[in-house]
């Protein structure tokens, strides 16, 4: 492997996303910390942290980026279904502790979501720039979650958990269509999944990424608590 640029603790600094390497696709750092400064630096250059307990700190920018356009949600004829039964209830900021923690518990075969992770997400939460969006069941049971970044008219989702059915595919309706109406512009899901796909999301090459950030990162949204107001009326919402 190729010898990645080390950043020492008490260093504020990224090399380019550009540089990341092609194999592992957008290794492009070790080293540094997790503090809020450094966080908010990484994700408005385009870069994230990635890494299991018995590593360090490694940080990433793949090529291409999975991202879905807020407006371009697809919603499949199940999840209509499940959507008009009003089967759950989706809301913002309820239970951030709680939901970070279930998407790190439901992944058996083990998580990068590790307790340094933890805190440092929790800490964004403290200071109003990481959110959990939640969705209930009609027994208000906490059923679904996700937790991500929210800077400028950016969102940056960064893990999820569905204990039932349709339950995050639920979530992500309700928080995309919110996030357009609160004029965000794009919504970051780092790498592709067959599930992320199939609910809309697309592949762009890196360099186009980072000029939708270098756009729309630092631009005010249209909103100010973080409350899910939009709601499904049917087929052509």
């Amino acid at each position: 492997m190729t010898s990645l640029p080390w950043i020492e603790p008490n260093e504020l600094w990224f090399p380019p996303a550009e540089e990341a390497l092609e194999d592992p696709d957008g290794l492009l750092a070790v080293g540094g910390d997790l503090s809020a400064d450094r966080l908010l630096l990484a994700y408005q250059n385009g870069i994230f942290p990635w890494f299991s307990d018995d590593q360090p700190i490694l940080w990433w920018s793949p090529n291409p980026r999975c991202v879905l356009i807020p407006g371009e949600i697809h919603v499949s004829r199940s999840l209509r279904r499940t959507l008009n039964q009003q089967k759950f209830q989706i809301t913002a900021d309820r239970c951030f502790s709680r939901v970070i923690r279930l998407c790190a518990a439901v992944r058996a075969e083990g998580t990068w979501i590790t307790d340094e992770m933890v805190e440092a997400y929790t800490q964004l939460h403290r200071i109003g720039v990481a959110h959990s969006i939640e969705a209930w069941n009609q027994d208000g049971e906490l059923v679904g979650g996700m937790y991500g970044v929210a800077l400028g008219q950016c969102f940056f989702g960064e893990s999820m958990f569905s204990l039932e059915t349709n339950a995050s595919k639920a979530l992500m309706v309700h928080l995309a269509n919110q996030l357009r109406t609160w004029g965000y512009q794009i919504m970051d899901c780092q790498v592709e999944s067959s599930h992320l796909l199939t609910m809309g999301a697309r592949n762009i090459p890196r360099a186009e990424f980072l000029s939708i950030l270098k756009t729309y990162v630092d631009r005010e949204p249209d909103h100010r608590e973080w409350t899910i107001t939009w709601q499904w009326s049917g087929p052509e919402a």
